[in-house]
């Protein structure tokens, strides 16, 4: 089955975006997370975050981004390029130093966005003037990548996460208000999530008028608090039919105007107890979209509870 009928690919969005061939470039700066300013962070949050594709953060951003572009130009020919604030949470940073990043990476050739990972309770603001100003003066887009994970706030607190679901609502809010690109990153798998709750977080992520969201498959990174659970034997991980049938329901609810990123976790073998079944994403990739075309599914075929749907009944 064609992937371009399943889903709203993230390439097709940058195409139709920039008209051109683009790719991110990771970059990993010197940040850490509020959650683990004053506990140990997330329970499925690895000691290194989740910048396993990024040059690390003692080199510049001109380093980091101009030896990535380069990689990247030759092999897949790209024209433009997406700097992406990947690991942790990249406005926990003091503004003045998010801002001269910013500007750094705003000098590297042909770099046509800045994506910036944060958390819901990291959106101030203050900030949001700052990126509208920096866009303004560079003609550079803004992207927002914020990690809520699931919409089930009992969920949330049980991960650690530290914010519940009214702050992702109220940030979400600010950011469209300003007109900058929203992506949401969410987990369909973790603890406690049942189909119900994966249903709900794809009806928000639409509610909430997301340009772009990148799912994730639960993973289990070690040195974590959920690696001790799993390796006592007190976690259990749905197994790859239950995940696909989360998957394909949260994209029957979901838009057909959210672009999606990806479908399952990517993360070096090395560095996990357990990831995707042992399998490559790649070859997950394709046997969901078989399952999908034997299920005659395809994403946004539910997307149909917003603007009064119960008025729908009525002639």
């Amino acid at each position: 089955m064609d992937k371009d009928y399943v889903y709203y690919k993230y390439s097709n969005f940058l195409k139709t975006h920039y008209h051109l061939k683009v790719y991110k470039l990771p970059v990993n700066l010197p940040v850490s997370c509020p959650n683990r300013r004053d506990g140990q962070g997330c329970t499925f949050c690895a000691e290194d975050g989740t910048g396993f594709e990024a040059m690390s953060a003692d080199k510049s951003v001109t380093e980091q981004l101009t030896k990535t572009r380069e990689y990247i130009q030759k092999r897949y020919k790209a024209q433009k390029f997406i700097a992406y604030f990947q690991n942790y949470t990249n406005t926990f940073l003091p503004l003045k130093q998010l801002k001269s990043y910013m500007d750094e990476a705003a000098k590297i050739p042909d770099i046509v966005e800045i994506a910036i990972s944060t958390r819901p309770d990291c959106i101030r603001e203050d900030y949001l003037d700052m990126m509208a100003d920096f866009s303004d003066k560079y003609g550079i887009g803004i992207n927002i990548e914020l990690g809520l994970q699931t919409a089930n706030y009992h969920t949330l607190e049980s991960i650690r996460r530290g914010h519940g679901l009214a702050e992702y609502l109220d940030a979400a809010l600010r950011i469209k208000r300003r007109g900058f690109l929203l992506c949401t990153h969410v987990i369909l798998n973790l603890p406690g999530d049942m189909l119900e709750d994966v249903i709900e977080t794809s009806k928000i992520l639409s509610v909430m008028n997301n340009d772009l969201v990148k799912i994730h498959s639960l993973y289990i990174a070690k040195e974590t608090e959920m690696a001790r659970l799993y390796e006592s034997g007190q976690l259990d991980i749905c197994s790859k039919e239950d995940y696909f049938l989360r998957l394909r329901m949260f994209l029957e609810y979901l838009s057909p105007n959210i672009a999606v990123e990806r479908l399952f976790s990517r993360i070096p073998e090395k560095d996990a107890l357990f990831s995707n079944w042992q399998t490559s994403w790649w070859k997950l990739l394709d046997e969901f979209c078989a399952y999908m075309e034997e299920e005659k599914s395809f994403q946004g075929k539910k997307c149909d509870y917003m603007n009064g749907a119960a008025l729908k009944t009525l002639f």
